[in-house]
């Protein structure tokens, strides 16, 4: 991504194009080929001069969205967990798990199936040794 000069000059060279080439021209371009215009823009603005306050506390720049910790029942009646949240856990796709529900506290509890399989086996080891005991 270019910067201060370089920026300014490659900018005007492309000019006569629409802004989103001007901005991938001067590489302002997201690894999905996502042209980042925000970004852009601002460098633009920096490199002509003008000092940008920085929206958050700390001065490190924008941060994204952040997890709110809610989520509501969508009309088809799905409940959506965003990769915020999944990506904290470390879940993986394709994970499998399954799901309880607490109906007294409107818990829901998500367990994954290896440890299921690991819990299913200790259960059938204790009924095979309760009925070799009898």
């Amino acid at each position: 991504m270019l910067v201060g000069k370089e920026l300014l000059d490659k900018a005007r060279s492309l000019s006569n194009r629409p802004e989103d080439e001007i901005a991938r021209g001067c590489g302002y371009v997201g690894p999905s080929g996502r042209v980042l215009r925000k970004s852009f823009y601002r460098a633009l603005v920096e490199a002509k001069g003008y000092k940008i306050p920085s929206s958050t506390s700390g001065g490190q720049g924008a941060r994204g969205r952040q997890a709110e910790f809610r989520t509501r029942v969508h009309g088809n009646g799905n409940l959506l967990i965003g990769h915020a949240y999944t990506r904290r856990l470390g879940l993986e796709p394709g994970q499998e798990f399954r799901i309880e529900l607490h109906r007294d506290s409107g818990a829901i509890w998500l367990h994954p199936m290896e440890q299921d399989i690991d819990d299913q086996e200790r259960s059938e080891l204790d009924v095979m040794q309760h009925s070799s005991d009898a």
